[in-house]
């Protein structure tokens, strides 16, 4: 690792991701998102179903994210968001599915669609999918049939868990053990700070968790964990949550499962105590901070979950303190060591670049 700034691998999907993606650009540009690919409805869906391509809603607005803040980047990242109205078959696609989709027919590859992208949008970090393939939510819920409430129902598709007016006691992945991305294995492993949420719970955070490879490089890698809870609980999926009732299903999904910081807005939790006391069985700390967008209470401002995020890493850094090289008391550089030399870090992690301006390779929700 070269730098000050933490190499960060951050999971999730949809808006929640894009939130989380938002704040972490402005601490590090060694940044990696991985995005869940179970997303059956909306745009997203009607591609996958007519043309059995990976979802690409998800994607697109982690992309859209980490776009350069220059005219072009935003320009193409708005163009990408551009969602077609009318009442034809363009109707309700966005701009970005369609070409993301395109670029993946031409180049046989996801990853190389979403690399070539993040080039166009100037992308301040690299995206990709938990998958190469798209996987299925199945959730089993209760409360749907009042003359059996506790019956549980099987329910299938994000869409359709996600919107569920039960009350979802668990879930799982269609097919059961689907190949994660290699690449995003490699950015977990590599990670100096693996982050989840926020998002929901059983469509955007667990679904990571439940691909077996992917579930091996997070909870084995050596980074420290922090997961960003919710600001309200969802309809759907969690209504009447507590937050602590979020981190008790993670546990209940996830058996072993170790977190190292779970960071929450006390506007939205009350008494700490019994958060607190549910971070500390999965091994970790909680810290209260104010991440609230003051416009909208339901939504995180970026910039006060940076400053979140800047605080838990001052005080749980990972890395082994790097002593700073000698120089020459008269500042010229070493003879041996030329400007525009090559990086003398043997992994070459903090020095190639590919895909344009910032994009590094590699170290709440709603889906379109």
């Amino acid at each position: 690792m070269t730098g000050d700034a933490p190499a960060i691998t951050a999971f999730g999907g949809g808006h929640g991701l894009a939130a989380s993606l938002s704040a972490l650009r402005r601490i590090s540009r060694r940044l990696t998102a991985v995005v869940t690919v179970g997303d059956d409805g909306g745009s997203s869906g009607r591609l996958r179903t007519e043309l059995g391509a990976l979802p690409m809603g998800d994607l697109r607005m982690a992309l859209a994210a980490l776009a350069g803040a220059d005219d072009w980047s935003r320009t193409w990242a708005g163009l990408f968001q551009h969602r077609f109205g009318g009442g034809g078959p363009l109707a309700g696609h966005a701009v970005g599915n369609l070409v993301l989709t395109a670029l993946a027919e031409r180049a046989g590859s996801p990853i190389a669609a979403l690399d070539l992208v993040a080039s166009l949008l100037g992308a301040q970090g690299r995206v990709l999918p938990l998958s190469c393939d798209g996987i299925d939510i199945v959730a089993d819920v209760t409360g749907l049939d009042p003359a059996r409430a506790a019956e549980p129902v099987e329910v299938r598709g994000q869409a359709a868990v996600a919107t569920t007016p039960g009350r979802v006691a668990g879930v799982r992945l269609v097919p059961a053990a689907p190949a994660a991305c290699g690449a995003a294995l490699t950015a977990a492993e590599a990670a100096d700070w693996i982050v989840l949420g926020p998002g929901s719970l059983y469509t955007s955070v667990l679904p990571h968790l439940l691909v077996p490879d992917m579930h091996a490089a997070i909870t084995g890698a050596q980074a420290r964990r922090v997961m960003v809870l919710n600001l309200v609980a969802q309809p759907g999926e969690t209504a009447g949550y507590t937050p602590e009732a979020h981190l008790h299903a993670l546990a209940t999904h996830v058996p072993g499962l170790r977190l190292d910081v779970v960071i929450a807005d006390p506007a939205a939790v009350g008494d700490p105590g019994p958060l607190a006391r549910a971070a500390m069985d999965l091994g970790a700390r909680l810290h209260l901070a104010p991440v609230r967008d003051v416009r909208d209470p339901a939504l995180h401002d970026p910039a006060l979950l940076a400053a979140a995020f800047r605080a838990v890493f001052a005080a749980d850094d990972p890395r082994p303190a790097v002593p700073t090289p000698p120089r020459p008391v008269d500042g010229r550089t070493w003879p041996d060591r030329q400007p525009g030399a090559g990086c003398a870090d043997p992994s070459g992690v903090g020095c190639t670049s590919t895909g344009g301006p910032g994009h590094r390779i590699p170290s709440g929700e709603g889906k379109e």
